[in-house]
């Protein structure tokens, strides 16, 4: 049983290990945004909408809606992470998703109803890195292989 478990983890593709370790910080500000002290005026936290004033490490605009997604994103870097194929499709299409957001926040008023998330400044920048990361990292990891299991 040693050797199998041992196999396990030594036998995953870094494409995997990004995934999980990608799926895991999402996991983390998840959970970090509902957790008052590290989310800056927690008692504004709002469901969702540009009227929630809470703000992760006292730079990030959150809603318990943003939180929701950073843990089911999280949820879903470590699920596909048990395949590299899976993995590749996350750390590609989740990077375009954040790449599309960062666009979003860039085209949305930041006290419009259409900044539902809600999205700041400081938000529209970690997307773009995120997105140009995770597109990056499914690339680079997978480039020279014909076909990813």
């Amino acid at each position: 049983m040693t050797t199998h478990s041992l196999a396990r983890t030594t036998g995953r593709t870094n494409v995997q290990k990004a995934s999980m370790a990608v799926g895991a910080v999402f996991l983390l500000v998840g959970v970090l945004g509902f957790v008052p002290g590290i989310t800056a005026n927690f008692d504004q936290l709002h469901f969702a909408g540009h009227h929630s004033e809470a703000m992760l490490l006292g730079l990030f605009q959150v809603s318990a809606l943003h939180n929701i997604v950073h843990l089911l994103f999280g949820a879903a870097g470590l699920m596909l992470a048990r395949s590299a194929a899976g993995s590749k499709s996350f750390l590609l299409y989740g990077g375009i998703i954040y790449l599309v957001l960062f666009v979003y926040g860039l085209v949305v008023p930041q006290d419009s109803a259409g900044n539902f998330v809600p999205l700041n400044s400081f938000d529209n920048v970690l997307h773009l890195l995120l997105g140009v990361g995770m597109v990056s990292l499914a690339l680079v990891l997978t480039r020279g292989r014909n076909s990813v299991r």
